[in-house]
């Protein structure tokens, strides 16, 4: 028996009882729905059905009928006749690789969008969905927090991923934007684990730093940490010289620093809903067991690993106790813990901004670096430098309302 494919359109103002409305018709003539798909923007609704029906009087009556039962609503409809042939085509498409753009900042300009879609376009790359993640912003109200973020799924073959993603970070620099490229695999709808460096990431300063304007040896450990993050010198032969530099520092300290420790704006709420949502966190750097475990009761973290310092008579003696925490050791425990949770190391994310954090944000199945350093930026998956480390959550697909639901 012949059959007959169209492709519904609908437009108009959204109410309650379309799509009921319209498939109750498509039913009565037993209809085959083989797609659906519906937006809403400022309740404009935009609705797409493509479906099958038999050949003859059904096919002529089927439409005439949603035409009514259109006008009864009133909204829009178009029909447009598809081919077996343009149909099996399109199914075939659906095969292809998949990936995800996310585009996050403060506020999203048309430039923006303009520049990332025609790249996508230019690689000859189909978009199949746009969704905003972030809620809808004031025109009157200043927002205390602003940041936009929206996702594209897109597909196709991508010969050469490098010179794409290139393109994204070129765009990002120009337009002061934050673009990440994920393949949209099994392994990102299931990420379980993520591991934070301390230090500028996690909390908005460097504690050994603060320690040495205590010591009085501020600008010389600054010099050196700077030097260390940029990838300058070696982070294990600078941790020690800084190291040295904080003998006879009392112990007394520690609590003053711990206690004024500025957390970086939107960590709280990625950690809340991290939590909330079944995943486990850790904190794996280069500083200090003392102030991690710290945030580790302050921020509710699952995992600390970091330098311990050594301490004698109440006074630090310019050494540490056991392993250095190095960039090596970082990727280690990241592995370590993956083992531990019972994970594939593509579950779990990385997030950091020195040099010293390429080899865990290379290592994990998404590496962000968060207001990094730009030989961080230049060599990780994804980074975040526009707006506060919630930012993660966007990454991973969570909608503004799946996060302020749990507050």
């Amino acid at each position: 028996m012949a059959k007959d494919i169209f492709l519904l359109n609908i437009s108009g103002q959204d109410k309650p009882g379309l799509t009921s409305g319209l498939t109750s018709v498509l039913a009565q003539y037993g209809a085959k729905i083989l797609d659906i798909g519906q937006a809403n923007i400022h309740d404009t609704l935009s609705l797409g059905m493509m479906f099958e029906i038999e050949s003859g009087p059904k096919s002529s009556a089927v439409q005439k009928d949603l035409l009514f039962k259109a006008y009864e609503l009133g909204i829009t409809a178009k029909f447009k006749p598809i081919s077996l042939d343009d149909y099996e085509h399109w199914v075939n498409l659906q095969g292809k690789d998949r990936y995800i753009v996310t585009i996050l900042g403060e506020k999203l300009a048309a430039e923006q969008i303009s520049k990332v879609t025609n790249v996508i376009s230019e690689k000859g790359l189909n978009i199949d969905s746009i969704k905003r993640l972030t809620g809808r912003l004031s025109l009157v109200r200043t927002e205390e927090y602003p940041r936009a973020s929206i996702q594209l799924s897109i597909r196709g073959r991508i010969d050469n991923k490098t010179e794409l993603t290139e393109k994204f970070m070129q765009i990002s620099h120009d337009l002061d934007v934050d673009i990440a490229f994920q393949e949209d695999n099994i392994f990102r709808r299931n990420r379980r684990l993520v591991c934070f460096d301390m230090d500028s990431t996690l909390i908005q300063t460097e504690v050994i730093d603060e320690l040495a304007e205590l010591a009085g040896v501020g600008n010389e450990v600054r010099a050196i940490t700077e030097s260390a993050m940029q990838g300058e010198i070696d982070f294990n032969e600078s941790f020690k010289r800084r190291m040295k530099l904080l003998k006879g520092l009392s112990e007394d300290v520690l609590q003053q620093v711990a206690e004024n420790l500025p957390i970086t704006k939107g960590a709280r709420r990625l950690v809340d809903t991290l939590h909330s949502y079944g995943f486990k966190t850790a904190i794996l750097s280069g500083g200090f067991t003392y102030f991690g475990n710290y945030l580790k009761e302050k921020l509710d973290i699952d995992y600390v690993y970091a330098n311990e310092l050594e301490i004698k008579d109440g006074l630090l003696t310019g050494s540490y106790i056991g392993d250095i925490v190095d960039g090596n050791k970082k990727a280690e425990y990241l592995q370590l813990l993956a083992d531990k949770e019972g994970i594939d190391i593509s579950q779990t994310i990385a997030v950091g901004d020195g040099a010293n954090d390429l080899q865990m944000l290379n290592l994990a199945g998404l590496g962000i670096a968060f207001h990094a350093k730009p030989k961080v930026k230049d060599n990780a998956q994804s980074s975040i430098s526009s707006i506060g480390l919630d930012g993660v959550l966007y990454l991973l697909g969570y909608h503004d309302r799946h996060i302020d639901l749990l507050d």
